[in-house]
């Protein structure tokens, strides 16, 4: 259990958080969330003791563990491979296994009358027990299966840190942290460098994880999918809703209501107050009255409303007219040195159609999107744009060409648009610049703030083909929301890169997935995908082979024959077969019934080594733990044996 206890915490005049109070208990699943700027990545790192608050305010069991994910990459040691890396989430059960091998070293060299024996003997058996029940015979398995889930292949274990990207070594934090398992786990924006299918991943993961979660997260359908509390820090106050993201934006817009009602008393009372001041503060015999209901005001707790942007609402100027199709691409290819990422990639789009891009990272939606915008050349093949189409394009480059010395304002007055200047703030607001933020010169600007500026240049920008690269990465809820309801309306056609499954459900009635180089297109939005691929992955696992294209082998093919002769050819491929797979099935079934022995006999040593009055006879458990040593590398060889022994038949089966 954490306790925070009366928060507080203020920069010059801005209260960042009010006396806050509140508890994290152990299975909790909280959603923190807020507008930009509220306190939700700060309110973590206290938490999390990144950042350190007064003695007493946050406090917690000592032996519970924190685990925590910031924004930024920190703590990676870039000349590791990805497989170390990952493995310094058990470097605590790693040091164990260095001393408990060094023991073991020590005492095979000791006399056994001498005086360290006992103590030897006794620390042995502390880290045996320990990494016994630490279960770290099962490390190399839960490494695979965290760094494969998280989009990672087995070639890539064994490459550097520093041969990868921002995005992969957050993935690789994120693998770490979920390795460790500790009692809390604390994530800010886990998800900003997945894609689609890992996204998947590791919603079903967390949904199984049996620690608390606290998550900061701009994807509202993973927070509704993970997460049974909100919290939501406002005006520096923290209030606590007991149901998921949608839950609360139903509750607060309620809640909302009844505040707006009690703002509007409570300013009706101070302005009927502040009358009979004015009126009477001058008369003496109603001087004492005014003054007395002056202080009651003093003492009046003011009734504070958030800022709200649900009133600002904008539409994507009308599309000009064009013909029935708006693109046609046909046979591209596309390659990058030796790295081919297109091959033979062809759809169609019609015009009004609004189509998301999904694969997992690095298949080339990104690529494929600058394609289609124009900015690079396919190496083969062809992109034709329909009559009279207009291309509008959104990537994170756009952000680099905007004119430094501009202002933000300025910068969307260079647009040739028939709009008002409070039409371009209402704009601009948004995107999150309100007030004097439209005055600030773009050479100033975050790089988050240049991409937000970028996107609403973009928007205001006439064309009736958008194409659009991650547009949401940087805006909040709200924002998002303003954004997702004008491309609903939208009448023109969108291509669009982005893994927020909420934002393309309401608007996208196509997926366009590349995979392996090849494009497939789905008639529904991101759900509709999802179902289908699921299914198709349900279908293939429980008829292995039969999705699979089958690769050159020794194994026979069926014919055509019929009647006696098919049954006799039948029969004859079978005796064939069995010429190939039947050793192959010896040898695995031989593998796993070894594996089994030996983990019979596992079982039984560490039952042995677990008996206290063990440790009475020095010789027998030297033995022991000698014999049990042995015992752990021979099953580790027998795992591999087994492992390779079944992949080999798998591959054989898949081919027959």
């Amino acid at each position: 259990m954490i306790n925070i206890n009366n928060l507080s915490l203020q920069y010059g005049e801005k209260h960042i958080f009010r006396n806050i109070s509140c508890r994290i208990n152990n299975r909790d699943r909280i959603g923190l969330v807020g507008s930009n700027g509220t306190g939700k990545s700060t309110l973590l790192k206290l938490v999390a003791g990144v950042s350190q608050a007064d003695p007493g305010i946050v406090s917690k069991a000592k032996n519970d563990s924190t685990g925590y994910l910031p924004q930024e990459i920190t703590g990676i040691n870039l000349e590791r491979s990805i497989y170390e890396e990952a493995q310094q989430a058990f470097s605590e059960l790693l040091q164990k296994q260095e001393e408990l091998d060094d023991i073991h070293d020590q005492l095979a060299k000791i006399d056994s009358a001498s005086t360290r024996m006992d103590e030897l003997l006794g620390r042995q058996a502390e880290l045996q027990h320990g990494l016994d029940q630490a279960n770290i015979f099962t490390m190399q398995s839960q490494i695979e299966k965290v760094l494969m889930g998280l989009g990672f292949k087995t070639s890539d274990f064994s490459k550097k840190c520093g041969t990868y990207s921002g995005g992969w070594l957050m993935r690789l934090m994120l693998a770490k942290q979920l390795l460790a398992c500790p009692a809390f786990l604390l994530l800010d924006e886990p998800t900003n460098h997945l894609d689609v299918e890992t996204l998947t991943w590791l919603e079903d993961f967390l949904g199984g994880y049996q620690g608390g979660l606290v998550i900061i997260s701009h994807d509202r359908l993973f927070l509704d999918n993970l997460t049974t509390n909100t919290w939501e820090l406002s005006l520096g106050n923290l209030t606590i809703y007991k149901g998921n993201y949608t839950y609360f934006v139903k509750e607060k817009e309620e809640r909302s209501s009844i505040l707006k009602a009690a703002y509007a008393n409570q300013q009706a009372k101070i302005d009927q107050t502040m009358r009979f001041v004015d009126r009477f503060k001058a008369k003496s015999t109603k001087a004492k009255q005014a003054q007395s209901r002056l202080k009651q005001l003093d003492k009046m707790e003011l009734i504070e409303l958030e800022d709200s942007e649900s009133h600002i609402s904008f539409r994507f100027p009308p599309s000009a007219p064009c013909g029935r199709m708006a693109m046609v691409v046909e046979g591209l290819n596309k390659s990058f040195a030796s790295k081919e990422v297109f091959k033979d990639l062809s759809f169609e789009l019609e015009a009004g159609d609004k189509m998301a891009v999904v694969g997992v990272n690095g298949a080339g939606k990104s690529t494929l999107v600058k394609l289609l915008g124009g900015l690079i050349k396919p190496d083969k093949g062809s992109i034709k744009p329909g009559h009279n189409v207009i291309i509008s394009y959104f990537g994170q480059h756009q952000a680099q060409e905007l004119n430094p010395s501009y202002s933000v304002l300025d910068t969307m007055n260079m647009i040739d648009v028939d709009k008002s200047i409070s039409q371009i703030r209402s704009l601009l607001g948004t995107f999150l610049f309100k007030g004097d933020d439209v005055d600030k010169k773009v050479g100033v600007l975050s790089g988050g703030e240049k991409s937000r500026l970028a996107l609403a240049k973009m928007i205001a920008t006439p064309a009736n083909l958008l194409i659009m690269d991650e547009p949401t990465n940087h805006l909040d809820m709200t924002s998002q929301d303003i954004l997702m309801e004008a491309m609903c309306q939208y009448d023109g056609t969108i291509i669009v890169v982005s893994h927020n499954r909420f934002f393309l459900d309401h608007f996208t009635k196509k997926t366009l997935e590349i995979k392996n180089g090849r494009s497939t297109i789905y008639e529904g939005n991101i759900s509709y995908y999802i179902e289908k691929t699921q299914l198709q992955k349900k279908k293939a696992s429980t008829a292995p082979g039969t999705l699979k294209q089958a690769a050159p082998s020794s194994l026979p093919k069926a014919s055509k024959a019929k009647g006696k002769k098919a049954r006799q050819e039948q029969a004859r491929l079978r005796e064939q077969g069995n010429k190939v797979l039947g050793p192959l099935k010896k040898t695995a079934r031989e593998n796993e019934k070894l594996v089994e022995k030996l983990e019979r006999q596992k079982d039984k040593l560490e039952q042995v080594l677990a008996d206290p009055e063990l440790y009475h006879d020095q010789q027998k458990f030297m033995a022991k733990s000698t014999e049990y040593a042995n015992l752990k590398k021979r099953l580790e060889q027998a795992y591999t044996s087994w492992e390779e022994a079944q992949e080999k038949l798998e591959q054989a089966t898949a081919n027959a």
